[in-house]
């Protein structure tokens, strides 16, 4: 049975969706006012492959990842930008899709935006104060009362009288207790603004998930996901406001995944320490940066580096060498199969990831045991590797163009080496056959021999 971590209880648990086979996921998006960098791609890598799997196992998913729009990174970027921040977002959220497709990430069910929401926020936090867990001071702000929720900390773990303390340090006059958290903020100059009970402003960052995971998926909903950074204040709060609105559980299952650390530091566009996904993609090919990506448990921290990304593309290398000169056109997954039952019960323990790549690499093994002797074998097992790849998003290329890129070597001038290499040989001119292929390995072109003849891919 699929077990799952949940940030919420500290431990795996069994996974049983609340509607039968329906699971409803609902992952914390971007807020587009700059490019996306890696660490934005391993958490929405690692969530498009809990995606993939949970379809991959039969379930029916609604997978929902927001996007944010409003917000004072935004505004400030448009501001020094001299644009409008329609044309900032709008052009920042065809630059993220481009970067996520390009990594092989398939998109949400559904991609709702902050701003199409204002109205259900402002509902939301109407309810809030006629229950008691919100007010408005009179400034044309509101807030929400943290000492009024009882569960308030239960994801984080936070302590109020710690919250309290740190909070001393800026707090806000117009606050009643310093960790109160803002649901309305008032209109300011050159700011967007909506018509609302308290007078023109716009919502807070908090209120747009509570509002949006419950127009798309309910009042409680499966599984609710994001990089961990987001457990507090941000879900934390989630929980706070949705479940005082709704008065009823909001999530049965959080999942958060691990970040990317430079030189030991989370990488952050804050501290300036951060790739962004095109800028690691010039570099690299899309599945051995996903590969890096997959290669980690999702709820582990992973270091970011040019060696493990080079490490990456040898072992992406060896798998889809694994599939190269087979013909698999026709061939028929195998059903059933003790490698694909494997497969299965590994990424059934929390999505294992690490695991589940060293059982494709048992099965290459496997593969290349038999291939000479039983061909057709060999190709029932290419294909069901190619199967328990996709479930990962990787092995989708095809092999020889795989083993042939990243490289700025001139394939004519390749091919006709390795024409100079056969006229060498059938001359028994073995000394310059030897010449031209140590020329080509300079060059980071290996050849391969074979009764079919020879092939070359490039040396990662």
């Amino acid at each position: 049975m699929l077990q799952i971590y949940n940030t919420l209880t500290r431990k795996k648990e069994s996974f049983t969706p609340m509607d039968g086979n329906h699971v409803r996921m609902y992952v914390c998006g971007m807020t587009v006012y700059d490019f996306c960098h890696i660490g934005h791609a391993r958490t929405v890598t690692a969530f498009d492959v809990v995606a993939r799997y949970l379809r991959a196992r039969g379930y029916h998913l609604t997978y929902v990842r927001n996007i944010t729009d409003v917000d004072d990174k935004i505004i400030h970027r448009a501001l020094e930008n001299g644009e409008s921040i329609d044309a900032l977002t709008d052009r920042m959220i065809v630059a993220m899709r481009e970067d996520f497709h390009r990594l092989g990430n398939i998109d949400p069910d559904e991609e709702p935006r902050a701003t199409a929401y204002i109205d259900g926020m402002i509902t939301m936090i109407e309810t809030l104060i006629a229950k008691g867990y919100a007010y408005a001071p009179g400034n044309g702000d509101v807030y929400y009362r943290v000492r009024k929720f009882d569960g308030y900390g239960k994801l984080s773990g936070k302590v109020l009288d710690e919250l309290e303390a740190g909070a001393r340090v800026e707090v806000d006059e117009q606050k009643e207790y310093p960790p109160d958290f803002v649901l309305w903020k008032s209109v300011k100059p050159e700011e967007p603004s909506w018509e609302s009970p308290w007078g023109d402003g716009r919502p807070g960052w908090h209120i747009e998930c509570s509002v949006m995971g419950k127009c798309c998926l309910g009042e409680t909903f499966d599984i609710h996901g994001g990089g961990s950074d987001l457990t507090f204040p941000h879900h934390e709060n989630e929980i706070a406001q949705s479940e005082a609105a709704n008065g009823v559980l909001f999530v049965n299952t959080w999942m958060h995944s691990g970040a990317i650390r430079v030189d030991n530091v989370k990488m952050s566009k804050s501290l300036g320490n951060f790739f962004t996904i095109r800028e690691v993609l010039e570099l690299y090919n899309h599945e051995v940066v996903r590969y890096f990506l997959i290669s980690s448990h999702y709820r582990s921290p992973m270091s970011y580096s040019e060696n493990s990304l080079k490490e990456a593309g040898v072992r992406l290398k060896r798998l889809y060498t694994a599939l190269n000169d087979l013909d698999l056109e026709g061939v028929a997954v195998p059903e059933g199969h003790l490698f694909e039952q494997r497969f299965f019960t590994v990424m059934d323990d929390d999505f294992n990831t690490p695991e589940a790549l060293a059982v494709l690499f048992e099965l290459v093994r496997e593969l290349n045991r038999i291939r000479s002797d039983d061909v057709a074998k060999a190709c029932s097992l290419a294909v069901l590797l190619r199967k328990l790849g996709g479930v990962l998003g990787i092995l989708q290329e095809d092999p020889s163009t795989f083993l042939k890129s990243g490289s700025d070597v001139d394939e004519e001038w390749i091919r006709t080496m390795i024409d100079q290499r056969e006229l060498a040989k059938r001359d028994r001119n073995f000394s310059e056959a030897d010449r031209i292929r140590d020329e080509l390995a300079s060059q980071g072109v290996i050849l391969e021999d074979s009764r079919k003849g020879t092939t070359w891919h490039i040396q990662r």
